[in-house]
């Protein structure tokens, strides 16, 4: 229940969670090709995607449109010039903004919230671990190893953004 009301409260709050994240990255050093080259409403609109429907995201998508929505991004970033550690560091950092969040605003009084708090964490981490993984197939499908890449997805990257 505790965990549901955490999701509840990062959608409600998506579009003040993606401003200051969008903050963030700007002041990272670690990402300045990606500022450059991918256009900020962008950024902000797909961050603001993942807090908004986080609980479609957690409970109900499946692995397989995980899998679609994260290979085409990768091909995006990768057709963008994105360096693949900058995308990955751009993901770390929504997953690290999101678990700073949790914890300012869990204010957890007993210790079953603790426990779904602990499944909620789990979840979130399967998420974005998922997300990184076909996005990596995305970023592959671009370069020197598309060649080697899974055939299974290869049509329906064909028409990624």
């Amino acid at each position: 229940m505790f965990a549901a009301k955490l999701v509840q409260l990062i959608e409600i709050h998506a579009d003040k969670l993606a401003d200051n994240l969008m903050q963030n990255l700007k002041n990272s050093p670690r990402c300045p090709t990606l500022l450059q080259r991918v256009p900020p409403d962008e950024l902000k609109r797909r961050t603001r995607e993942i807090y908004r429907h986080l609980a479609e995201w957690l409970s109900d998508k499946a692995e397989s449109e995980i899998e679609d929505r994260y290979i085409g991004l990768g091909v995006r970033r990768a057709r963008q010039g994105v360096p693949f550690s900058e995308f990955l560091w751009a993901v770390s950092a929504t997953k690290d903004y999101l678990w700073e969040y949790l914890q300012r605003e869990g204010l957890m009084e007993d210790p079953v919230d603790l426990w779904g708090e602990i499944g909620l964490l789990h979840t979130l981490e399967r998420f974005f671990d998922r997300a990184v993984y076909f996005a990596a197939i995305g970023y592959e499908s671009v370069g020197e190893h598309a060649a080697t890449a899974p055939t299974g997805w290869k049509m329906r990257v064909a028409g990624a953004p």
